[in-house]
């Protein structure tokens, strides 16, 4: 299985430009109910912005979001996932990295999004067909 079997489509994702301002960014995430904004550049993630950055870069440190943009947040060239990644390099690189959530790209150009939520729902899908199998294979179990 590859990253672009369970990745979240480019049109699920939400995406802005670096010169969207703050208060702009906080509306797109609160409309489309998602944690993180892709920053991009002509097809290209450039950066990415998470509700956390939000509470610990603005509000914990006294700025103005309505003076910043998405360029004075943003982490900058986020790490990626390439399209065609398996699942088990994707999570070996979002351990290495310490992310949550990773743009996915193919040839270069954003395409989706991944994020640890994902993986956890796949996993749930998982684990179900397994028990299913193991509950089809054995003998019912005996009450007393």
């Amino acid at each position: 299985m590859t990253v672009k079997d369970i990745a979240r489509p480019r049109e699920e994702l939400v995406s802005a430009s670096p010169d969207t301002s703050l208060p702009e960014l906080a509306q797109l995430m609160d409309e489309r109910k998602v944690g993180c904004v892709v920053i991009e550049t002509d097809g290209d993630p450039t950066g990415i912005i998470t509700d956390r950055d939000f509470a610990i870069m603005v509000v914990g440190e006294g700025k103005d979001p309505t003076e910043l943009t998405a360029a004075d947040v943003m982490h900058r060239d986020p790490h990626t996932a390439d399209a065609d990644d398996g699942v088990f390099e994707l999570c070996a690189t979002m351990r290495e990295h310490g992310v949550r959530r990773m743009p996915v790209v193919e040839d270069g150009k954003l395409t989706g999004i991944i994020t640890l939520d994902d993986l956890v729902v796949l996993l749930e899908q998982e684990m179900h067909d397994l028990s299913e199998v193991i509950r089809a294979e054995s003998p019912a179990y005996q009450t007393s």
